[in-house]
């Protein structure tokens, strides 16, 4: 009786075409979504609102830093007057952050999602901040 002895290595070969066509498929795919979600990706972002911020005379003579998120907006000995700040919203969220540039000192603050006008100000050492909704 003669008996047939299956070929290991066409086994292999049979699973590693499967493989790969398997893999052809799923690169395909991805292509397919890359090039469809790509006409999204380049459509501009607008966001509403802007933000009014005026840091008061009360930092006179203070070395400070004014950050919103990661942008530095000002940097300096700050003047005797009160300094304004006016920028359009650039991103979902925002955080104004003041940096005392001597002690390194951070104070975060959360903006509002709509735009506003903040207020930073001085009492008795400690920072003040007002922020209320502008009327545009």
């Amino acid at each position: 009786m003669s008996r047939k002895r299956t070929n290991p290595h066409k086994n292999i070969m049979i699973f590693n075409a499967v493989l790969f066509i398997a893999v052809m498929v799923i690169c395909g795919i991805f292509l397919y979504m890359s090039y469809t979600l790509k006409r999204d990706a380049n459509k501009k972002v607008v966001y509403e609102g802007e933000y009014h911020i005026e840091i008061a005379g009360d930092f006179a003579g203070e070395d400070i830093s004014i950050y919103i998120n990661d942008s530095l907006l000002n940097k300096g000995i700050m003047p005797d007057t009160t300094l304004v700040l006016d920028l359009q919203r650039f991103a979902d969220e925002h955080s104004l952050m003041w940096v005392d540039n001597k002690t390194d000192m951070i104070q975060p603050f959360s903006l509002s999602k709509k735009g506003s006008r903040v207020i930073l100000r001085k009492e008795e050492g400690e920072i003040v901040f007002e922020e209320t909704p502008r009327a545009f």
